[in-house]
């Protein structure tokens, strides 16, 4: 049961690490790829193509297996929430930008009209629009980023799938115990639901 308790909360805690990271990541490289600046959206571009398209799973091994030999050593916990965040982040952006995007044009234009800048048309008009329509696509994504976490057991960290392979290990019973974690996962899919759905309907109210 404490192996249970232990990979569960491994899990919840690489997942809201690993989002929040994400989040901030995200929204630099959304920063990027709407500057005015050719250079830094090319490198905003860059940055979403080259992680979206390499698998997750080959990330976590570079990370766990590839940075120690340049010098760089981390715990195997360490090593996948910069794995899961970075990539996570790519997804993070592509949602945010979606919905600056979704901002009228005019918007825009009418805060430089005003004489301000590009950093504070984004605080004060932009963002604040766009963010009401990305509740549910980050939900989505820290979903997935849950689902994701379960890759970290594949390079030795014990979050819930690998506790529970082990459990599966010593009493051989793989329906009771993968239903077990398959339960705590929809448990914590179900409950970034119920926030986002919240969340969502108090900035609807503003």
């Amino acid at each position: 049961m404490s192996l249970v308790l232990e990979g569960f909360l491994t899990t919840v805690l690489l997942t809201v690490l690993c989002f929040a990271t994400a989040l901030v990541v995200g929204l630099f490289v959304t920063v990027l790829r709407i500057a005015p600046v050719p250079v830094l959206r090319a490198v905003g571009a860059v940055y979403v193509e080259v992680w979206r398209n390499v698998p997750l799973l080959a990330w976590l091994v570079l990370f766990v297996f590839g940075l120690p030999e340049v010098g760089l050593t981390f715990s195997l916990f360490w090593s996948a929430f910069l794995a899961i965040s970075l990539y996570e982040a790519a997804y993070v952006c592509e949602a945010l930008r979606s919905g600056v995007n979704s901002v009228a044009l005019g918007q825009g234009e009418a805060a430089r009209a005003l004489g301000l800048t590009f950093r504070q048309s984004l605080r004060h008009v932009i963002v604040p629009q766009a963010a009401r329509r990305v509740v549910q696509p980050l939900a989505n994504i820290a979903i997935a980023l849950t689902m994701a976490t379960a890759l970290a057991g594949a390079v030795g960290v014990v979050e819930l799938t690998r506790a529970a392979n082990r459990i599966n290990l010593e009493i051989a019973r793989p329906l009771l115990v993968f239903t077990g974690a398959g339960l705590c996962y929809l448990v914590l899919a179900g409950g970034i639901g119920l926030l986002a759905g919240a969340v969502e309907r108090r900035w609807a109210r503003v």
